[in-house]
């Protein structure tokens, strides 16, 4: 009997260092083919600017084509059902975003759980968001936003990029804050919102500096205020909702690199290695700075206590405020 114990003891120490080889081969090996960065929103938008970005840095240090593909619909949730689906190889990455934590409390029917069915790899980006407005609208900052919505209550409507998204949650924060009420219009992306936007069809919306500053810069937006606590570096002019009559008022959007559950742990070390490199590239850093963005990367452990952060942050930000999406 000590014989056979030792026998199978030895054999059991065999097979976990065959599957430990085997592991570092396929790290080794990753990537043999194409990978595939799945965006769940339209071309155009602040994620599928950053996912564009990092998938050329990606594809140039695995020396293999990463490939954009935008899946957009249902605030972001199509996407993300579709890559929760994926065989967990490592060849098929979602960029999630703010939005994923919030539709976690918002939406009652999710065909995913984005901790359950995801491996986080990394952070990307996080910023805060700008409350631009058609240049014709009448309001110069937030104390007249506030004065504008309590004289015509219901009346003023504001973009977003979708329902559940940081831009629609961020407006309804505003508006549980000010104690006002705003209308919500949502959009399949944040490049449609803003056109409507600019064209003055819907006067206000709370968007990425990364897609609206150009915007702002030409003079087809107005930036009334940036989201986060303090003024952001990108845009030093630009006031804080803040200190502009809304004390305590912060949020900020995010993006994240995840894979399927169940990718094995030598791919998540691998791809987490490159996107810390990806993310530490001075040029990369550049472009993200220059739109109010900073390059954010974290450890597949950092990330996923991130994320489950965010959920619960979320989800008494949603309770807090009605919002429900069937």
């Amino acid at each position: 009997m000590h014989r056979w114990k030792n026998a199978v003891a030895q054999a059991a120490a065999v097979a976990c260092g065959l599957l430990a080889a085997c592991g570092n081969v396929w790290a080794q090996a990753y990537p043999t083919q194409a990978v595939k960065i799945v965006v769940p929103y339209p071309p155009g938008g602040p994620t599928d600017i950053v996912a564009r970005v990092v998938a050329q840095q990606l594809g140039e240090q695995l020396g293999q084509t990463v490939i954009v593909d935008n899946k957009p619909g249902a605030g972001g949730n199509l996407g993300a059902e579709a890559v929760a689906r994926a065989a967990p190889d490592g060849y098929t990455l979602l960029v999630a975003t703010t939005a994923h934590a919030i539709n976690m409390s918002l939406f009652k029917n999710l065909n995913y759980d984005v901790q359950r069915d995801f491996a986080p790899v990394s952070l990307l980006t996080q910023g805060p968001l700008v409350l631009v407005t058609t240049p014709s609208f009448p309001a110069k900052n937030v104390a007249e936003v506030i004065a504008l919505a309590k004289a015509k209550p219901g009346e003023l409507n504001y973009a977003s990029s979708g329902n559940g998204q940081s831009t629609h949650l961020a407006a309804e924060l505003f508006a549980t804050s000010a104690g006002v009420k705003l209308t919500h219009v949502p959009y399949k992306g944040s490049a449609p919102a803003l056109t409507d936007v600019i064209a003055g069809q819907v006067p206000m919306f709370f968007d990425t500096m990364l897609s609206s500053m150009p915007f702002v810069k030409s003079g087809k937006l107005k930036a009334l205020a940036v989201t986060s606590p303090s003024r952001s570096p990108a845009a030093p002019d630009i006031p804080t909702v803040a200190e502009s009559g809304l004390p305590g008022y912060e949020v900020f959007a995010w993006n994240g690199l995840l894979a399927p559950a169940g990718t094995p742990p030598a791919v998540l070390s691998k791809l987490s290695a490159e996107m810390k490199k990806v993310l530490e590239n001075p040029a990369v850093k550049d472009k993200f700075a220059a739109q109010g963005f900073a390059a954010a990367w974290t450890s597949p452990k950092q990330s996923a206590d991130y994320v489950r952060a965010e959920v619960e942050k979320w989800r008494q930000a949603v309770a807090q405020s009605g919002a429900k999406v069937e």
